[in-house]
């Protein structure tokens, strides 16, 4: 992790090393195990708690934990934090509200496999728009391991199963989720973009509070309404479906994201969404006991290789 006193880069140079280290390569994948959290959580979410509610609640929590360990750097450098404001309420409002509560909203009424096309999108986005604004310009190998990796996604989603691709049909939940890959993509580009005094941890904390400010009004709106899907039923199992979110999708996926992003860049690093599929799997098979299938094994067997081709090699100037 960089020191405190370090600034973000957004040049190429800064962003791009020859080869990716052994911490990199960790965070390439610990960063989706702990997003496939995210995937339970979802599962688990409507029957107990408010979309905007668990937005607010998941960050709320998350900055208070992140802000045990960043305290020290928050503190020295609190006349910092004022000039940073504007872009906080950004970054909160597209990877906190916009990428927490909407997902949690389309998620009622499409399909997991819709969601997971959709959020397929993201990646591609997001290195289209680096090679545009951060002068991130994929070589045709490391863009035919994105074409692998995204195949490799689809065949999973679609449980290999290519004919059935022709019969998906796109329902009103679908454009929340396309909302979420698009304010993702955003993110990503804006987080690189916009140089900051903080180092990733302290960053995220002032985020994290700032996209709990923005989703607070909201939250209470929708307990407000009185429509069902937007009560909340407080217990045991709502507090660890909070808890669980805070940790592990908000706190440590968020966190080693943006860590990976200052090391290899946007647009590679983008591409560990696609292994969120495999460990959601496997997630599931271990806590839920779901089978996992043959079309799991030749999906990992074309995302691996198209992450590692993606993932290697300076970019050219």
């Amino acid at each position: 992790m960089p020191t405190q006193n370090t600034v973000v880069s957004t040049t190429p140079e800064a962003s791009q090393s020859t080869s990716i280290s052994v911490f990199s390569w960790v965070l390439i994948f610990a960063t989706p195990a702990f997003w496939s959290i995210n995937y339970l959580v979802a599962r688990t979410a409507p029957a107990f708690i408010a979309p905007h509610m668990l937005a607010l609640t998941r960050w709320g929590i998350a900055a208070l934990l992140l802000g045990i360990f960043a305290w020290p750097e928050l503190k020295a450098k609190r006349h910092l934090i004022w000039q940073e404001r504007w872009h906080c309420l950004v970054l909160g409002m597209l990877g906190m509200w916009m990428c927490g509560a909407w997902v949690y909203i389309g998620a009622r009424t499409t399909s997991a496999n819709n969601i997971a096309l959709i959020y397929a999108l993201s990646p591609v986005f997001i290195a289209l728009a680096a090679a545009l604004f951060l002068k991130e310009h994929l070589r045709k190998r490391q863009w035919l391991g994105v074409v692998l990796a995204l195949l490799g996604l689809v065949h999973v989603v679609i449980q290999g199963h290519w004919a059935t691709i022709m019969n998906t049909e796109f329902v009103a939940g679908d454009g929340w989720i396309l909302g979420c890959a698009i304010a993702w993509a955003v993110y990503s580009i804006l987080l690189k973009r916009w140089p900051s005094p903080f180092s990733p941890l302290a960053r995220l904390v002032l985020i994290a509070v700032a996209g709990a400010f923005f989703t607070l009004p909201l939250a209470l709106l929708e307990a407000a309404s009185g429509m069902a899907y937007s009560q909340t039923v407080w217990g045991w199992t709502t507090l660890l479906i909070v808890l669980a979110a805070a940790v592990f999708p908000s706190s440590g996926a968020y966190l080693a994201y943006s860590m990976l992003q200052k090391r290899i860049g946007a647009a590679r690093t983008a591409l560990v969404l696609y292994l969120g599929p495999l460990y959601a799997a496997a997630l599931a098979w271990f806590a839920l006991g779901e089978p996992l299938h043959i079309y799991h094994a030749i999906g990992a067997a074309i995302i691996l290789p198209g992450i590692f081709l993606a993932s290697q090699s300076k970019q050219p100037n």
